[in-house]
Order: C-alpha cells, then structure tokens, then sequence
C-alpha cells in the first residue's frame, strides 16, 4: 500500500447518532491501526518515506522541541539514529468536525518503546492527528499526519 493512503470514511453527520457514531469509531480504529503499521515501519525500515504521511506544513513537537515543514521534517529525521520502535498500547476516536471546521480527523495515541542506536531503549508516547485529504483520481481520501508530538516517558527511581 503507498504511503499514506490508509481508506476511507465518509463525513459524520452533524449530530451522528449512536449507531453512527460506533461505526465512524469502528472505522477510524481500523484507519488508526493500518496507519500505526505504516508509520512505524517507515520509522525504522524506510525512513526516507517517512515525510510522505505529513501534510506540507505539519508541525511535529519532539520531546518540547519543534519542526515544521517538509523540508524541516526530512533533515529531523535524517539525524535520528536507526530506531527499532515497539508499539504495545494504540488509542484512537474521531475527532467532532465542530473541532476541525468540516474536516475530517483521526486522534491516534500510540506508546511503547523504542530502541535508537546507539542508546537504551526507552519508553515513548506518541500523539497524532490524522486529516482525510481529497484525491482528485479516488473517491478514498488519502490520511495525512497534521500535527505530531513525540515524547519519551521516563520515570524516576
């Protein structure tokens, strides 16, 4: 699957009732798993794809410090050591459009720990916002990273 291209669901009505709202939260787990797989993979296999999944202008906050851009997020990446992530706990609920003007947005949480040469592993947590961007060729829009804060969770002794 090319990155970032994760599927697809259509708009939720204004105030979606029960059943609607459990398979619009159905569907963004799926969407959040698939993109969890896809990002991760990127990040320790292929990292040179990884800008791909941002939108032009996204903003990453890493550990308090902040890169936005395509340009910014490529050369970030391509100082960070090779990295082994492991994903153990993976959260995720569509954002009200109310919160976005119309857009439509997934919140993924995502923690476990990651190893980058060189250093200890360490456990990290790892926030997401993922917006549907129309295609002109596809009725699916293809999900792209919005925002992305990246933190290491470390807990004294």
């Amino acid at each position: 699957m090319e990155p970032g291209v994760f599927g697809c669901f259509g708009p939720s009505p204004a105030v979606p009732g029960p059943s609607d709202f459990k398979t619009h939260a159905d569907q963004s787990c799926r969407y959040a798993e698939e993109f969890v797989n896809i990002y991760y993979d990127c990040m320790d296999k292929k990292r040179r794809n990884l800008t791909r999944l941002y939108l032009d202008k996204s903003t990453l906050v890493w550990n308090g410090n902040t890169v936005s851009g395509q340009d910014a997020l490529n050369e970030f990446y391509e100082t960070l050591p090779s990295s082994e992530f492991q994903v153990y706990t993976l959260d995720c609920q569509p954002v009200h459009e109310q919160a976005t003007q119309g857009q439509t947005t997934i919140l993924v949480v995502s923690c476990g720990v990651v190893k980058f040469e060189g250093n200890k592993q360490r456990f990290f947590n790892q926030n997401f916002l993922l917006t549907a961007q129309a295609t002109p060729n596809s009725e699916q829009p293809v999900w792209k990273i919005a925002s992305d804060c990246f933190r290491f969770q470390d807990w004294q002794s």
